[in-house]
């Protein structure tokens, strides 16, 4: 599997949606926390058995919950 480059998903807003593992570097935790969030922000997408992450849903979930 080919390293997620962590500076490529942060530069701009170029990705609309992320799989699991760039989730995970996008949010600095590991794979049950990332999906945690993912899911309680309602932003999973499943095309066939892939899954993928929602980013705006995710941002504004972490908004939301945050003090």
């Amino acid at each position: 599997m080919e390293a997620v480059n962590v500076q490529s998903i942060r530069d701009g807003k170029i990705h609309l949606a992320v799989d699991t593992e760039q989730l995970q570097v996008l949010l600095g935790c590991g794979r049950k926390i990332a999906t945690d969030i993912g899911n309680a922000a309602e932003a999973r997408i499943q095309i066939g058995r892939r899954i993928l992450w929602n980013v705006r849903k995710v941002e504004k979930y972490l908004d939301s919950i945050s003090e």
